[in-house]
C-alpha cells in the first residue's frame, strides 16, 4: 500500500483525520490525563521504510526520505535525556535503522547507561549494511521489539505484503543466531503483534504460549516475549476502516470498551515522544496527529526548548483515537497495560 502522501488521498492532512474521527456521534474521550514522572524518552527518527504496511500509522514508506532527523536534532535529544530521568530510549521510525545517524543514536545511549529499545520491522535486517546489525546489536545489548502481525504468513502477508513473512522468519534466525530470543535478559527479544481487520487485540499471555509453540514447531526459532497492540484508527488503518465501511463499528467498538483501569498505565504519562524534527509530544500516536505536547502558557514544545520541569505542568492532549489504548486490556507500546 503506499504512502498516503503520494495518493490522492486527502487523509495525510492531520486535521482530516481528526474531523473523521469526530463526525461520528460518539462520546468524547472522558479522561483528563496529567503526566507522571518521564521513564521513557520515545525518539521517532523518520519516516523512511522499507515496507509500506497496510496498518502503518506512521505512513512510512521508502519515498518518505524528506522527514529524517538530522544530526543537530539527535543531538538536542541527546542533551534532552541528560536533564531526565528516563532509564529507557525507544528507538522508533519508519525503520529507524534507515537514518544513518541511528548508529551514533545508539552509542551514545548505550554510553549513558540508557536501556535502548529498537522497534524493527524485522525485513530491513535482510537489506544492505543492516545484515549485519543482529551481532551489533547484541555487542551494545540493545533490546529489540519486532513488528510480526502473526505467527502464520497468510495472516501477516495480508497486512504488510506478500513474500513479507518468509522474511520476518529469516530475520528472526538471523537474531536468534546472536542470542536473541534465547532467555538472555540482556539480549531480550519481543515481538508486537497487532490485529488484522477491525477487532481488538487478543489476551497477550494465552497468545505469547500459542506463537512460541507455533513458531518453535514450525519454523525453529524462539523469542521471549509477546505485546499486543490494538490498531489505532489514524493514518492507513483510518483509511482501511473508512473505506471497508467499518470505521464506526470500529470505534463503537473501541469506545464500549473503555476500560478505567488502562487509564493509569498509558503510556502518555511516562513517556515523551521526540519527532524526526524536534516536536514534542505526550506519545507516539499524537505525533503522527501533529498534536503537540504543549507547555502551561499553551506553547508547543519542542526539543531546543526542552524544559522537563515545565512539562510536568502541561496537561496530556487527549482526543477520540486514544479510545484505542484504553479499550480491552490496554493498549500502548509495551502491550496491556490492565
Amino acid at each position: 500500500t503506499p504512502p498516503l502522501v503520494s495518493r490522492a488521498s486527502p487523509l495525510p492532512s492531520t486535521p482530516e483525520q481528526l474531523a473523521a474521527l469526530r463526525r461520528i456521534p460518539l462520546r468524547e474521550f472522558p479522561a483528563r490525563l496529567a503526566p507522571a514522572a518521564i521513564d521513557v524518552f520515545q525518539i521517532n527518527v523518520g519516516k523512511l521504510c522499507n515496507m509500506t504496511c497496510r496498518h502503518c500509522h506512521v505512513d512510512a514508506g521508502p519515498d518518505r526520505t524528506e522527514e529524517m532527523m538530522s544530526r543537530e536534532t539527535v543531538d538536542l535529544c541527546l542533551a534532552a535525556l541528560d536533564r531526565t530521568a528516563a532509564k529507557v530510549v525507544d528507538l522508533t521510525g519508519g525503520a529507524p535503522e534507515l537514518n544513518p545517524h541511528f548508529p551514533y543514536l545508539v552509542d551514545q545511549c548505550v554510553a549513558r547507561g540508557k536501556r535502548v529499545m529498537d522497534r524493527c520491522n524485522l525485513t530491513v535486517l535482510l537489506t544492505g549494511p543492516c545484515r549485519d546489525l543482529p551481532g551489533w546489536f547484541a555487542e551494545r545489548g540493545v533490546e529489540i521489539v519486532c513488528s510480526l502481525p502473526h505467527y502464520r504468513k497468510r495472516n501477516t502477508d495480508l497486512q504488510r505484503g506478500d513474500g513479507t513473512f518468509e522474511k520476518s522468519i529469516e530475520a528472526l534466525r538471523r537474531l536468534n543466531a546472536a542470542g536473541y530470543g534465547k532467555g538472555d535478559p540482556r539480549l531480550k527479544l519481543t515481538l508486537m503483534h497487532n490485529p488484522v481487520g477491525a477487532f481488538l487485540a487478543g489476551d497477550q499471555k494465552s497468545m505469547e504460549k500459542e506463537w512460541k509453540e507455533g513458531l518453535a514447531a514450525n519454523h525453529g526459532v524462539s523469542f521471549d516475549s509477546l505485546i499486543a497492540l490494538n490498531n489505532m484508527p489514524i493514518s492507513r488503518f483510518l483509511e482501511w476502516l473508512e473505506i471497508s465501511g467499518n470505521l464506526q463499528s470500529y470505534m463503537e467498538l473501541l469506545v464500549n470498551a473503555y476500560n478505567p483501569a488502562a487509564v493509569a498505565g498509558l503510556m502518555c504519562r511516562n513517556t515523551l515522544s521526540v519527532g524526526w524534527d524536534g516536536r514534542i509530544y505526550d506519545c507516539d500516536f499524537n505525533q503522527l496527529l501533529e498534536l503537540d505536547a504543549r507547555y502551561a502558557d499553551d506553547r508547543p514544545a519542542h526539543i531546543r526548548d526542552f524544559d522537563p520541569a515545565r512539562l510536568q505542568l502541561r496537561s496530556i492532549v487527549t482526543a477520540r483515537h486514544c479510545f484505542g489504548c484504553t479499550a480491552g486490556a490496554g493498549s500502548s507500546c509495551g502491550g496491556a497495560i490492565a
